[in-house]
C-alpha cells in the first residue's frame, strides 16, 4: 500500500509534489514545537532546571514574609503618598531579581505602588526585547502570579506578586523549539531538494557516460515526473541509437561477407574458362574445340548473373543475400557436374560420376546452386590430390536429394584451411536454399554432402 502510495506521489509533476511536501513540512515542524511545547515540564525536570519553572515554592516563601512583616509598615493612602510608599520599600526589597510586587488596597482596590523586577531594568534591554517575542510565543506563559492579603499597621491591603522567574528557561526553551522546528521544515525541503539534484546529476553521468560512446549501460528510472520521463525518454534514445548501430554493423558486416564470398564465387567460374581457354590454345583436341567454345559462353554468362547480383545488392543494400526460388529439374545440377568433372578432368583429376538416379523436380535457385558447386569443385581443384579419384554421386531418400562430393586432400593441405572462405559460402547459400550442408575429414579424405528438400 505504502508502495503504491509512494509510486502515484512520484509520478506527480515537481511543483505539485514541492507544493504538497511544503505542506507536510509544515504540519510536520507545528507538530514538533507543539510536541516540545507541551512536554517542556518533563524536558525541565530531565535537565534538572526544573526550579526556574515551577516558582511556587518561591512564592509562597515570599507571601508569608510578606504577610509577617506587613505589620511593621503603613499602607499607602494613594499612588501620591511618596513618604509612605518610601518607608514601605523593605519590605518590597524582599522580592527578587525576577518577582515584581503591586500593593492595592484591600477596600477599594485601588493601586498605591509597585517594585518592578530588575531584570526590567534598562541594562537588560536585549532580555526586553526577547522577552516581547517569548510573550508572543508563549502566550504569556512565562509569568506566574498570585494575590496575597496583606494586614498593614493602618489597614488592610493585598499584594500581586508576579515572578519571571521562569522566563530564564522558558524563552530559550521556546526559542529552541522554534528553531528545531524551522530546521526540520528546511531539512525536509533541502532532502527533496537534494533528491532531485541528484536524479539530474546522475541523469548528467548517463549522458556523459553515451557521449563516451557506452550505449550498453541502461539510464536507471528515476521516477515518473519531469525528470523521469527525461530519463526513460533518454533510455529510449540510447536503446534505440544502440539498436541502429548494431545494425548498421551486422549491415556492413553481411555486406562484407557478401562482398568477399561474391568475389571468391568469380574466381571459380574464370578458372574454369581460363582452363577451358588454354586447352583451346594448346589444340590437344581439335574435335572437342566447339564444345569448349559453348562452355566458355556458358562461364561467361555465369560471371555476368553473378556480377549483375552484385550490382543488384549494392543498387539495394540488402541485408543479407536472398534467392530467387523457381522449380528446377535435377538434370540441371547433373549438367552442372558433369560440366565441374570434365574441367577437373582436364587439369588432371580422374572423376567418377554416379547420376543414375531418376529425375525429380525441386525448388531453389539455379545462380546459386551454380556457385555452390563450382565452390565445391574450387576446393578439389585447389587442394585435392588428383592420385586419388574425385566420387561424385546424388541419391533420392523420401523428399531429400542429396550430392555427395568425395575426393583425396593433399598431404600439404591435410589440415583445414584457415580462411576456408569456399565453405563458408557455400554453408550460407545452402542454408538459404532451406538444405543442409554436412562436411567430413577422415584419413585424408574430404566429403561434402548437400541435402536439399525435393517439395514433392
Amino acid at each position: 500500500m505504502i508502495k503504491k502510495v509512494w509510486k502515484k506521489l512520484s509520478d506527480l509533476k515537481i511543483r505539485t509534489q514541492f507544493a504538497l511536501l511544503i505542506l507536510c513540512a509544515l504540519i510536520a515542524a507545528f507538530t514538533i514545537f507543539e510536541l516540545l511545547w507541551t512536554s517542556k515540564w518533563s524536558v525541565f525536570n530531565l535537565i534538572g532546571l526544573g526550579g526556574y519553572y515551577n516558582s511556587y515554592g518561591d512564592c509562597m516563601y515570599l507571601s508569608d514574609r510578606l504577610y509577617e512583616q506587613a505589620a511593621n509598615y503603613e499602607l499607602p493612602e494613594s499612588e501620591d503618598d511618596e513618604e509612605r510608599i518610601k518607608a514601605l520599600a523593605p519590605l518590597l526589597d524582599l522580592a527578587d531579581r525576577y518577582t515584581s510586587i503591586s500593593i492595592y488596597g484591600l477596600e477599594d482596590g485601588y493601586h498605591r505602588t509597585t517594585r518592578m523586577a530588575d531584570i526590567f531594568s534598562e541594562k537588560n534591554s536585549i532580555f526586553l526585547f526577547f522577552l516581547g517575542i517569548g510573550d508572543q510565543l508563549t502566550a504569556g506563559d512565562f509569568e506566574d502570579f498570585r494575590y496575597v492579603p496583606l494586614k498593614f499597621s493602618n489597614g488592610s491591603g493585598s499584594a500581586l506578586i508576579i515572578s519571571y522567574k521562569r522566563s530564564v528557561v522558558l524563552y530559550p526553551y521556546a526559542l529552541i523549539s522554534l528553531f528545531v522546528s524551522v530546521l526540520l521544515f528546511f531539512l525536509i525541503i533541502l532532502f527533496f531538494l537534494n533528491r532531485k539534484m541528484k536524479s539530474v546529476l546522475n541523469l548528467e553521468q548517463e549522458i556523459l557516460v553515451m557521449s563516451s560512446g557506452d550505449l550498453s549501460h541502461p539510464v536507471p528510472n528515476l521516477g515518473g515526473d519531469e525528470i523521469g520521463i527525461l530519463a526513460k525518454e533518454l533510455d529510449h534514445m540510447r536503446t534505440t541509437l544502440n539498436e541502429n548501430i548494431e545494425k548498421e554493423q551486422a549491415s556492413r558486416q553481411a555486406n562484407q561477407d557478401l562482398i568477399t564470398a561474391l568475389s571468391h564465387d568469380l574466381r571459380t567460374p574464370l578458372t574454369i574458362l581460363n582452363g577451358y581457354l588454354e586447352v583451346i590454345k594448346l589444340k590437344k583436341n581439335p574435335r572437342l574445340q566447339e564444345e569448349y567454345l559453348d562452355r566458355c559462353l556458358i562461364k561467361t554468362k555465369d560471371i555476368k548473373e553473378l556480377t549483375d547480383r552484385m550490382f543488384e545488392y549494392a543498387l539495394v543494400s540488402e541485408e543479407q543475400e536472398s534467392p530467387k526460388l523457381t522449380w528446377i529439374s535435377t538434370d540441371f545440377i547433373r549438367k552442372c557436374l558433369r560440366e565441374n568433372a570434365d574441367f577437373i578432368r582436364l587439369v588432371g583429376f580422374t572423376p567418377e560420376l554416379r547420376l543414375d538416379t531418376p529425375s525429380i523436380v525441386l525448388k531453389s535457385d539455379k545462380t546459386m546452386l551454380k556457385r555452390i558447386l563450382d565452390n565445391l569443385f574450387s576446393n578439389i581443384f585447389k587442394y585435392g590430390d588428383k592420385k586419388e579419384t574425385v566420387l561424385i554421386s546424388f541419391t533420392l531418400q523420401k523428399e531429400t536429394f542429396t550430392v555427395t562430393i568425395k575426393n583425396a586432400v593433399k598431404a600439404e593441405h591435410s589440415r583445414e584451411d584457415n580462411n576456408n572462405i569456399g565453405l563458408k559460402s557455400v554453408r550460407k547459400m545452402i542454408r538459404l536454399l532451406d538444405g543442409e550442408l554436412h562436411v567430413s575429414r577422415t584419413s585424408g579424405m574430404f566429403t561434402a554432402a548437400l541435402t536439399l528438400k525435393t517439395g514433392v
